[in-house]
């Protein structure tokens, strides 16, 4: 079996949160979502958990964070095309998610990698990102005589 990753968000709103990441292209899993959490499936092998504070706060001692104003992860997941990263993007925008909100853009054009960030109603930073499949197969070694390293 493949393994699977299980990204467990907190989240202010339940219903409101679902919606933000249905809207963006993530499925909900009626068998693992009830009035306390839901999964949110990325792909087969990546699903988001969007838990409410109270549940989250029964796994652990420590206090949530305020990702409005720390940054806690950046969550990159790849896409298929440019098109499909900025579909995204624009997709966020629409239902209430910040975009656009890294100082480094790698949304050059014509470059061999294309990201753009935005931030979920939580403030959750996420990326999507596209990669040319021919860059890709060079590995990071192109990256690095390009920035002189």
């Amino acid at each position: 079996m493949a393994r699977m990753i299980f990204i467990n968000l907190p989240v202010k709103d339940l219903e409101r949160s679902k919606a933000f990441y249905e809207a963006i292209g993530f499925r909900n899993e009626p068998k693992f979502s009830n009035e306390s959490g839901a999964m949110m499936v990325l792909s087969d092998t990546i699903s988001v958990m969007l838990l409410t504070h109270d549940f989250y706060s029964s796994f652990h001692t420590r206090p949530i964070g305020d990702t409005h104003k720390e940054s806690r992860v950046l969550l990159c997941f790849s896409c298929d095309s440019r098109e499909e990263v900025d579909r995204i993007v624009e997709t966020v925008a629409a239902n209430g998610g910040k975009i656009d909100q890294s100082p480094k853009s790698e949304a050059e054009p014509g470059g061999p990698m294309y990201g753009r960030d935005f931030e979920d109603p939580d403030g959750h930073q996420w990326e999507p990102m596209w990669m040319d499949p021919a860059f890709a197969e060079q590995g990071a070694h192109p990256v690095e005589e390009a920035a002189g390293a």
